[in-house]
């Protein structure tokens, strides 16, 4: 696809095909674990993300002189929403019910990971509105119906919005560090009823003999690696469905980057029971509680080990930020709080962009009235709070 003279934007269907350092240079500083060439091109590399899953990698490439690489969108053609963490089946079920094909669609996101952070990959605000326009034409080449950009930062949101596409807003519930000295400290933060609650829940895994380790990931064998996608696996089969990401990729993973992760092991008789594995950005002082599972069942076990174990990590690593994951109120009571997040989405046919922008209309009022009615289980003791207007989501209005 061609732009303006001396510029092209090009489809690269595999990551492996842009080099590490052409992808670093355009890396901003902040970019965090989950846009690292590593990561990304793992997930092509081990058949999690492929034509097979429903996830062909189809990223666009803002090339200059030269062929030097000015930009990257991470991009795929989805034949289905799984994995996505913003929900649009009923948009491809209008679609189907006017005779017309909702998939494939082109989606901008991490796969598998409901994370913001950079979906535009430039230097300049020229390079990364490029890129935006190149996605547009992308979709009259291939007459594809829509094109999705999850969880962007606020520069590529900004950009977004400007350039046409419809903002939609969901909740998710992060954790955050107010510089306590230790888990009493946070405790003695929350309502009475918080706390007991915690220390009841807390007491129950104590009383079962259950202890825990923590190994860094760069500590991490490959006998842990075999034992957490058991556990994580597992998870997935208790809920009759298949995990996204296979164990090569976990065990290429902690390989390529073990000082983005951060293993948790629960022990019990000697044994390990159960495990949670988070992605640590040290830069940005923030973390990810993204993978957990077990293989025995013991009240209370998941919030110990994905929860609270997280939290005192992150209170002796001074981390400022635990991010949960998608969804989940029960996280409120244990001390996360409410933040909106954002994506963007452009409809071929202005016929369904109109009625899909009147829904979202309707459903941002929804999230207020939901985030008002989260406001009042507020678990930090004697403080207002205001929910959905975090620094991300007042930079994205305005």
């Amino acid at each position: 696809m061609s732009q303006e003279p001396g510029l092209e934007i090009r489809v690269i269907p595999r990551l492996a095909n842009i080099p590490v350092a052409d992808w670093n240079r355009i890396l901003p500083s902040d970019a965090g674990p989950f846009m690292q060439h590593s990561f990304l091109s793992l997930l092509e590399e081990t058949n999690c993300v492929c034509t097979a899953t429903g996830w062909e990698p189809a990223h666009l490439a803002l090339y200059g002189k030269n062929d030097e690489l000015l930009g990257v969108m991470p991009l795929y053609l989805k034949t289905h929403s799984y994995g996505e963490y913003v929900f649009d089946w009923s948009w491809a079920e209008a679609y189907s019910q006017h005779g017309l094909a909702y998939y494939p669609k082109a989606l901008s996101a991490i796969p598998f990971t409901p994370a913001t952070g950079s979906r535009l990959l430039a230097q300049s605000d020229l390079h990364r509105q490029l890129l935006v326009q190149g996605l547009v034409q992308f979709l009259e080449k291939l007459q594809l119906s829509s094109a999705h950009v999850l969880f962007p930062r606020t520069e590529d949101a900004c950009l977004l919005s400007e350039l046409g596409f419809m903002r939609r807003d969901s909740v998710q519930f992060h954790w955050h560090n107010r510089d306590y000295s230790d888990f009493d400290q946070f405790l003695a933060s929350l309502t009475m009823k918080r706390r007991k609650n915690i220390r009841r829940e807390r007491k129950q895994v104590r009383d079962a003999g259950i202890t825990f380790r923590h190994i860094p990931g760069s500590e991490m064998s490959e006998e842990d690696v075999l034992f957490f996608y058991r556990c994580y696996s597992n998870t997935y089969r208790a809920h009759h469905s298949t995990p996204y990401l296979n164990q090569v990729f976990f065990q290429q993973w902690v390989k390529a980057m073990p000082d983005s992760l951060h293993f948790i092991v629960a022990i019990r008789n000697e044994q390990p029971i159960a495990s949670a594995l988070l992605v640590v950005d040290q830069a940005n002082r923030k973390a990810y509680g993204r993978y957990w599972g077990c293989l025995e069942q013991h009240p209370c076990l998941h919030f110990e080990t994905a929860f609270y174990q997280a939290i005192e990590y992150c209170i002796t690593q001074g981390i400022q930020v635990l991010e949960g994951g998608a969804q989940g109120e029960h996280k409120m009571a244990r001390g996360f709080m409410p933040s909106t997040v954002f994506s963007y989405h452009y409809l071929s046919d202005q016929r369904f962009a109109d009625a899909v922008e009147r829904f979202l209309e309707r459903e941002r009022m929804g999230i207020g009235q939901y985030l008002d009615e989260l406001a009042e289980h507020n678990p930090l003791r004697q403080e207002k709070i205001v929910l959905g207007l975090g620094e991300n989501t007042q930079n994205a209005l305005k």
